[in-house]
């Protein structure tokens, strides 16, 4: 039973992992890629030698950690109030209508996006700036406003899938700690407090663990599709994935295209074990492994 599920892990992530040796070599379709001249680390130079490698890196870990605190912050806050509703199909409603973002594709919600902040024709300049007298602003030309957008759209979308494991894990709580709670006289937040959120704790980590593992890659769609790679905003924009993108398609380099992903997996390998550290130091029961 088990063979399909490995034989699927070993062609679509390890046999890959061949193609590491690509971020060391300079390609040539000619010679092949074992027949391409070896270069040493000369592809990494583009990333660490350019004079936007800060901004890119800054940008790449500030928003996927600010992600990572709300998205975490804000499903559990959902999932607790979605614990608290009683009617079946109310439920699986709410629960339904909060996935829903997580399963649009960003292409759409960029438009969606578009069609609030169109300088032109959209929602906000149109109708809600002129109810507070404000003049529309151009909102695509405009970096400071972004990264709070961004934010927005971005934890709009992933809330939902973290909120139902989150509430998954908040179902299998057995229900006499809270009926003890009661008769002791605890409210609703003592309860939350001191039983809803210790109980849920193990996966609470492994999700977070999880998420810094992947702390230097970047929603492409969401850095991308969502702000139309408008010029004006790419110092607010751009991250690790959009610029390798950007570098890939003017220059046509995969050696240097393949170091960045070797990069950003190798720095994500060391977060997620050194964060694992720190967890199973404190607590070994909630450790990843």
């Amino acid at each position: 039973m088990m063979l399909p599920g490995l034989a699927y892990l070993i062609i679509n992530n390890y046999m890959p992992m061949f193609g590491v040796i690509i971020a060391f070599k300079d390609i040539n379709y000619a010679k092949g890629i074992l027949g391409s001249d070896w270069i040493g680390f000369k592809n990494f130079e583009y990333l660490f030698k350019t004079a936007d490698a800060y901004v890119i890196t800054r940008n790449t870990i500030l928003y996927n950690g600010g992600f990572i605190i709300l998205n975490t912050v804000m499903a559990i806050g959902v999932a607790i109030l979605l614990n608290e509703v009683k009617n079946k199909f109310a439920a699986r409603f709410y629960q339904s209508v909060i996935l829903l973002p997580f399963l649009i594709s960003m292409v759409i919600v960029g438009y969606l996006v578009l069609s609030m902040l169109s300088a032109e024709s959209g929602f906000v300049n149109s109708t809600l700036l002129p109810m507070f007298g404000i003049e529309p602003i151009s909102w695509y030309f405009e970096p400071k406003y972004w990264p709070y957008i961004l934010t927005l759209v971005q934890v709009w979308k992933a809330t939902g899938y973290l909120c139902v494991i989150f509430l998954a894990a908040i179902i299998g709580i057995d229900n006499e700690y809270y009926e003890a709670a009661t008769i002791d006289g605890a409210n609703k937040w003592q309860q939350i407090r001191s039983i809803t959120v210790p109980l849920i704790a193990p996966t609470i980590t492994i999700m977070t663990l999880l998420a810094i593992g992947r702390i230097f890659y970047s929603d492409f769609g969401l850095f991308y599709q969502v702000p139309l790679n408008s010029g004006p905003l790419q110092p607010v924009t751009d991250v690790i994935d959009t610029y390798v993108y950007r570098g890939l398609m003017t220059l046509g380099d995969i050696g240097m295209s393949s170091a960045a992903g070797l990069y950003q997996s190798l720095v994500g390998f060391i977060l997620v074990l050194l964060s694992n550290y720190i967890v199973s130091r404190r607590n070994k029961e909630n450790a990843l492994f």
